[in-house]
């Protein structure tokens, strides 16, 4: 297996900046009113829930830059738009089933579960189209 880790560097990068404009800009007040918890306790599990995002991200990026060139060989394809569906097809497989069966079952909004499926969407394209560019 091949992986491109300079490519998979870069996914990771830019998946981290995702995520933090997501959660720390765009969906900030939304994500803090339909969770309820309060920012201070979000700020005293930061550094732990941080850690925990890097590594998931860090997982996420060699997936997909593994998975991204086995699919191109096996396609003879080795197209942006390939990289893109494999993305897509690994948030929907892994990703947005899990996150809305969970979600359900723990009785969160669905607007939460929305913002939090875009967000994975999100990252799993924005990795996926980095890998797919390199």
């Amino acid at each position: 297996m091949d992986i491109n880790y300079p490519a998979a560097g870069l996914a990771f990068v830019v998946g981290t900046a995702i995520a933090m404009a997501w959660y720390g800009k765009i969906f900030l007040a939304a994500w803090q009113t339909l969770t309820g918890i309060p920012p201070e306790d979000s700020k005293k599990a930061s550094k732990r829930n941080m850690a925990q995002l890097l590594i998931a991200n860090a997982i996420t990026a060699l997936g997909l830059a593994a998975a991204i060139p086995t699919a191109a060989a096996a396609l003879n394809n080795d197209s942006v738009w390939l990289a893109l569906l494999v993305g897509g097809t690994a948030w929907l497989a892994f990703s947005a089933t899990t996150l809305l069966q969970h979600n359900a079952f723990e009785l969160k909004p669905p607007k939460l579960t929305a913002i939090n499926g875009a967000y994975q969407l999100a990252l799993f394209l924005g990795m996926a189209l980095v890998i797919g560019l390199l």
